[in-house]
């Protein structure tokens, strides 16, 4: 079936729209801070997401001038130019046009040209030489393409490098053509498409609710003849005491029991009215949300092109199944989506599928199979991305854990499957057997639980099977506008956790607790389940202890793990609001945001994926995430022939403070490691006595140096050179052309930290 462009203009422009004016704002904030790299960077995300979008788009004038801005801000992430009022004003000028080009794009014209001269002038702010006064500090070596050209239409986990899937929408939903005001111009308007249907139930129950509304006014005045009625009554009967009037006490009575009855009616009356609100108030609130609400192929086919180009760049045969495209979502949650998405679908076919020969060996269809389905589970939206490849590698993965030190031997060998398999969501972590200029780097499924989990309080799982293949299971809450959330009580303190997170409650006995090792545990169908008091996991401190038998225990899910936590009572499910914490708070662990409840009360939300830690903490002290460096200086040793890299590499790595010794060749490098133990290796290939595939791989001989990292810095870019390059034992491979100052600093962080 053919890609309709037209189907998605709308949505692209609306998108673009959002990300030039977030240019334009994160411009203005860098002049409050300037040099902030998450400012920087964000700028730069939105430069890239504005020029992917287009060019799938096939509008070549807005992927020029988005290409020639990345490329500014590329400059400048990389520490290459500084961001100047020069720069700047050219790139609010880049922001500027590109509104200009949307508006001609709106009206029908596709055709939009990018403006040559302002193009010529961002080109050649970020290709300034090293004398240029706008220059930081001079570069590593000759640039031919920014690190995000290189990384184009490539498998790599990198956040920044990902096409944003969430700009194209699905037709018939509701979509917003965003109001971007640049410096000194009007506002323009907002506007809305509706889904007709979705409009008139809307309309439906305004009408209710206004003739609701009528109801009330004269229920009110019914109220206030009562209570004239009711002073009426009081001044007869104060005037019968006082003596000042003889009443007949009958009349007294009888009126009396009239005022009753008419406020018992009354009462009853707004009662019912209540419980008629409360219908009415939550179908507009359920029909408000399904405004906003879209179907979820808006973000999987465009998907579809992905995997087929990704496919045949990488020379594999690929099935990739859709389903479950109807599912609705918020569509504030679609957007934030798409980048992980991606990534988990990049992952499935670079690292989770083998190559067409592996699997012909393997006794396994030619065609691998990667599916994404989505289905409504227990009030929230589950997503599965599944492939039949190879399965997440257990070992290689409790290696990598302990070559890059985030926990000792010991620690990891008491850790459960469940655990051993999220390690793949730590910073840094990646199973790639080598890290090139494309991927590799362990950038990306952080980015993925710190979007689904942190941001949007959601869950992900992971099942794996060796030889067969990998599932993702994401779990969403149905819309940001409120929570589902189950409030429970402990210690006299009511916290809230999302519904996402748990998989069910119950009550047991004291007794059916059972002790293993140093926890203790439920059996629950046929597993165990460790199980934490949760005010000992909050630190909390308890006035009385429950006499009872009974204990009330939630069941918690991180991942593949479960937690039980035992409350003093689990009071129900609410759908509440959630509020960010403010800026000083939101380094709190365990909370993710807060509610109120009732007589304005503050309800903390708590991180459930901290709640896990802690009980790890709490039972194995010895365990800790990303184990403390030891408290020096790293070692790095370059190994080159030419004088002008091993300076320029060296002088990059003393500025980010490591430890940097040099050698002129692979002999005389592997004499000096014979003489000091590196933290680090950078070698080039083409050297005189000992090439560095050779020093590599005599290195790897050496058992002291068996997982020391290498990284090879070499002018050699085929794919041949590459893999030898893996089989020597080297952990990277940067091509030269491809070098820059944050390409080194990534990949150095990325295996030594």
């Amino acid at each position: 079936m053919a890609f309709d462009h037209s189907k998605f203009l709308a949505r692209f422009v609306e998108e673009a729209r959002e990300h030039s004016s977030r240019i334009s704002e994160g411009l203005l904030n860098l002049e409050k801070s300037p040099g902030d790299p998450e400012i920087i960077n964000a700028l730069f995300r939105s430069a890239h997401t504005i020029k992917g979008s287009s060019r799938m788009m096939k509008l070549s004038g807005v992927t020029e001038l988005a290409l020639k801005m990345e490329d500014v801000l590329d400059a400048v992430r990389g520490g290459r130019i500084k961001l100047t009022s020069t720069a700047s004003d050219l790139l609010f000028r880049g922001v500027d046009a590109l509104q200009g080009m949307l508006e001609k794009i709106t009206g029908g014209d596709t055709a939009v040209e990018a403006p040559d001269t302002l193009c010529s002038e961002l080109s050649r702010i970020a290709s300034l030489l090293p004398e240029a006064p706008e220059l930081s500090e001079r570069p590593v070596s000759g640039e031919t393409d920014t690190e995000s050209e290189k990384s184009e239409g490539s498998v790599t986990e990198q956040p920044e490098h990902t096409t944003p899937v969430s700009m194209l929408p699905d037709s018939g939903t509701v979509e917003r053509v965003s109001a971007i005001s640049a410096a000194g111009k009007p506002r323009q308007a907002d506007y809305l498409r509706v889904n007709a249907a979705k409009l008139d139930d809307m309309i439906r129950l305004m009408g209710e609710i206004v003739s609701e509304h009528g109801r009330y006014k004269r229920q009110i005045t019914q109220l206030r003849e009562i209570e004239r009625g009711i002073g009426r009554y009081m001044r007869s009967v104060a005037a019968e005491l006082s003596g000042i009037v003889k009443s007949d006490h009958a009349d007294l009575e009888a009126s009396g029991e009239q005022l009753q009855i008419s406020l018992r009616h009354f009462v009853r009356g707004m009662y019912d009215a209540s419980l008629l609100q409360d219908h009415l108030v939550s179908d507009l609130q359920e029909t408000s949300l399904r405004m906003r609400m879209q179907p979820l192929s808006t973000v999987f086919e465009p998907l579809r092109r992905t995997v087929r180009d990704l496919a045949r760049e990488h020379g594999k045969d690929v099935d990739f199944i859709v389903e479950g495209g109807d599912t609705e979502l918020d569509r504030k949650i679609i957007d934030r989506i798409g980048d992980s998405l991606m990534h988990m679908i990049r992952n499935s076919l670079d690292h989770g599928l083998e190559s067409n020969s592996v699997r012909a060996a393997a006794g396994k269809p030619i065609k691998g199979t990667i599916s994404i389905n989505a289905f409504y589970d227990s009030g929230c939206v589950a997503i599965s991305i599944s492939d039949d490849g190879k399965g997440l590698p257990i070992e290689k993965i409790r290696e990598k854990a302990i070559a890059k030190r985030f926990f000792t031997p010991e620690v990891l060998a008491g850790m459960s499957r469940a655990e051993i398999t999220d390690l793949i969501f730590m910073p840094g972590f990646s199973t790639s057997p080598i890290i090139t200029d494309l991927s590799g780097r362990g950038v990306g499924m952080d980015v993925v639980k710190k979007s689904i989990v942190d941001e949007l309080k959601g869950s992900i799982a992971i099942e794996t099977r060796e030889g067969s293949g990998t599932t993702f299971l994401l779990r969403l809450p149905l819309n940001l506008a409120v929570f589902p959330l189950f409030l429970v009580s402990t210690a006299g303190k009511v916290c809230a956790m999302p519904a996402t997170a748990l998989v069910e409650m119950l009550s047991i006995q004291k007794s059916d607790l059972i002790d293993i090792v140093n926890k203790r545990a439920i059996r629950l169908r046929e597993q165990i389940i460790p199980v934490e008091d949760i005010s000992v996991l909050l630190k909390l401190h308890r006035e009385t202890v429950s006499k009872g038998d009974e204990v009330f225990i939630v069941i918690l899910r991180n991942g593949e793990e479960k937690l039980g936590v035992i409350v003093d009572e689990i009071i129900g499910r609410e759908e509440m609001v959630v509020k960010p914490l403010p800026y000083h708070l939101q380094n709190l662990r365990l909370i993710s945001g807060v509610t109120i409840g009732e007589q304005d009360s503050i309800i903390n939300v708590l991180h459930v994926p901290e709640l896990f830690k802690i009980s790890h903490e709490i039972t194995e002290p010895g365990r800790r995430l990303s184990v403390a460096k030891e408290n020096r200086m790293q070692s790095v040793l370059v190994v080159d022939d030419s004088v002008n890299t091993r300076e320029i590499e060296k002088s990059i790595l003393e500025a980010y403070g490591y430890h940097v010794d040099t050698a002129e060749d692979g002999e005389e490098g592997f004499i000096k490691t014979r003489e000091t133990l590196y933290d680090l290796v950078i070698t080039d290939v083409e050297m005189p006595r000992l090439d560095g595939f050779s020093f590599t791989e005599r290195l790897r001989s050496d058992e002291r140096y068996q997982n020391v990292p290498v990284i090879i810095v070499t002018s050699r870019e085929k794919d041949e050179d590459k893999k030898r390059g893996i089989t020597v034992g080297a952990n990277a491979y940067i091509v030269k052309g491809a070098f820059d100052q944050s390409n080194l600093m990534e990949t150095v962080r990325s295996l030594i930290g």
